[in-house]
């Protein structure tokens, strides 16, 4: 144990493998490259383990490491595995803080050179940034659940049906997309076979809204002529410039309310 001093080790010209003792080595390199190695054996095999550049990491610095690392496989523990592990974790917990308005930029960047046109692009910006983005756009991908995308899709599912089923395909595909670059885990909370399906009713039973049609600008004075002759308040209020509240309560026969009270 400790063969090297810093000195020594400062001294070293030779290529290759030098011990200090306890696993730990100074690697010499091609043009004077110098970094330490923690050599063990694990599952019947020899490993090495880079501890860091000498200039960088010190003779003291890289015995107290080696020192942690003999601990660990007193304990079983592959350090170098166990190291993997940290980096996953560390890798997974900054992907976990993706937001749902990030990925939907990332996903849209990476996919548009493959859609058909820039019109598609933009359908798919504009449709998740109206409806999807002012509800779940803060929320990491990683926490969003079936709850969400419900507070998304019933506000237009039955007057909006067609965009609204775009919208959550859309959803959908971006969540995939997360959980393959490891942003989040578990079953998709849009997919619609088996889960949403049975939460909404599907988009051909849902009944389209028929608004009626407007009136032709020119047609409009006929048609407050012949309103003028109908009876009944409900004529009367039709016909009358757009009101404000006691003005409608007014044609509607009703009495103003007491003050400091609102109207029902």
């Amino acid at each position: 144990m400790h063969r090297l001093s810093a000195l020594k080790a400062s001294r070293i010209k030779e290529p290759g493998l030098h011990a200090d003792g306890g696993g730990l080595y100074l690697q010499v390199g091609r043009g004077d490259a110098r970094s330490w190695i923690f050599r063990y054996s694990a599952d019947g095999r020899e490993r090495q383990m880079g501890l860091g550049p000498a200039h960088t990491v010190g003779l003291a610095e890289a015995r107290d490491m080696a020192l942690e690392l003999r601990k660990l496989r007193l304990k079983g523990v592959d350090p170098i595995e166990a190291r993997k592990a940290e980096q996953e974790a560390c890798r997974r917990q900054r992907a976990s803080a993706v937001t749902f308005s990030q990925a939907v930029s990332e996903y849209i960047r990476l996919n548009r050179a493959g859609w058909r046109n820039d019109k598609h692009a933009a359908q798919w910006t504009s449709t998740l940034k109206t409806y999807a983005e002012p509800v779940i756009g803060s929320r990491p991908v990683a926490s969003i659940d079936a709850n969400d995308i419900l507070r998304v899709l019933e506000p237009i599912w039955i007057d909006k049906a067609e965009t609204a089923s775009r919208v959550r395909g859309r959803i959908e595909a971006v969540l995939d997309w997360s959980t393959v670059r490891g942003q989040r885990s578990g079953e998709n909370p849009a997919r619609w076979r088996g889960h949403l399906e049975l939460l909404l009713p599907a988009k051909s039973k849902v009944r389209k809204v028929a608004h009626h049609a407007a009136i032709d600008r020119a047609e409009l004075p006929k048609f407050m002529a012949l309103l003028s002759k109908q009876p009944g308040t409900g004529a009367h209020a039709l016909s009358a410039p757009p009101p404000n509240r006691g003005r409608w309560i007014e044609s509607r026969g009703e009495p103003h309310p007491p003050s400091g009270r609102a109207a029902p």
